[in-house]
């Protein structure tokens, strides 16, 4: 690990702003787990299978996403992978989110757009520093 006096790591601005964005994606996605949950006790499902199936892979990503950013809060090495694998999941969804009969581009362009910026800070050279591992 980077000592936390190392200059120029411990105040990276990049590194603060994708614990940020990190933290509010994983913000969004308790959020959308939560609105999964309600619509399941008040709303008539089709499926109530699929509605659970559902709230749970949302709940899984929820999670997921959070250990990501805590990881990033903590600088741990393997944080640069899953956060990684996340944007691209979130950038198939945003994608996604232009096309069909029920096409959202609000929804697209939000998902997106942190997707991006977090993509370019996980390899910046402050941030790739901050959460490399030694001799590595």
């Amino acid at each position: 690990m980077i000592p936390a006096d190392t200059p120029g790591v411990s105040g990276s601005p990049a590194l603060r702003l994708l614990t940020g964005l990190l933290f509010l994606e994983a913000t969004a996605m308790i959020v959308v787990v939560l609105v999964l949950v309600v619509d399941i006790l008040t709303l008539p499902a089709t499926s109530l299978v699929s509605a659970i199936a559902l709230t749970v892979l949302a709940a899984i990503g929820a999670i997921f996403i959070s250990a990501v950013a805590i990881g990033a809060l903590r600088r741990s090495g393997w944080v640069r992978g899953g956060a990684v694998i996340w944007q691209l999941v979130q950038l198939a969804i945003g994608i996604g989110a232009f096309q069909g009969a029920f096409a959202q581009p609000a929804i697209g362009w939000a998902l997106l757009a942190p997707s991006v910026v977090v993509l370019v800070l996980l390899f910046t050279p402050s941030v790739l520093a901050a959460i490399s591992r030694d001799g590595v």
